[in-house]
Order: structure tokens, then sequence, then C-alpha cells
């Protein structure tokens, strides 16, 4: 089953909210937020033997990407809303006097 099937609710609440492209990213966001719960959970489990008070390094890796993929993600969410009321102030195509 496609992500597109699993999330489908989530997706039409959050692109009928945000826009088709925000709200992909904002479900997006939300597993990647969901995923790193899961792995930092793991990492107790799975300490360091170098650093008992840190996760394994193949779990710290794991988190460090995914927390940058997190950050990424919101900085195009961001951008594109920023390019949206943009577009609204000027009156171009997604602006109030552009529909």
């Amino acid at each position: 089953m496609s992500v597109f099937d699993e999330k489908r609710a989530e997706l039409e609440r959050h692109e009928f909210m945000m826009g088709v492209e925000r709200g992909r990213l904002a479900v997006a966001l939300d597993l990647l937020t969901d995923s790193l719960i899961m792995v930092g959970q793991h990492g107790v489990y799975c300490a360091s033997s170098r650093n008992p008070s840190k996760p394994a390094l193949d779990l710290q890796a794991v988190l460090s990407g995914m927390e940058g993929a997190k950050a990424l993600i919101q900085s195009v969410m961001e951008e594109l809303r920023a390019q949206r009321e943009a577009a609204r102030e000027t009156g171009g195509p997604g602006g109030a006097s552009g529909s």
C-alpha cells in the first residue's frame, strides 16, 4: 500500500488547508517526526558502548539525517508560504485578484 493510500485522510485535510504542495510536505513532516520519535525510543535501548548516555553511532547518523530532512522540508514550506503571500500582495497567480 502506498503512502497516498495509507495517509489519504491526512493528505486530503492538509492539502485542503494548505494547498497540494505544502499539504504533502506537512504530512511528510509528520511522518518524519513520528519516525524520529520511534528511533529516539529505540536509542534508549541501543546505547553507545563508548558513551552510554548517547544512542549507538548508527542511530545517531539516522537521527541526524532525519533531522536534516525535517529542517529542509520546513524551509521549503516556509518558502512556499512566502511566495503565496507575495503573490497575494501583488495580485499575481494565486493572489486574491488573480483568482
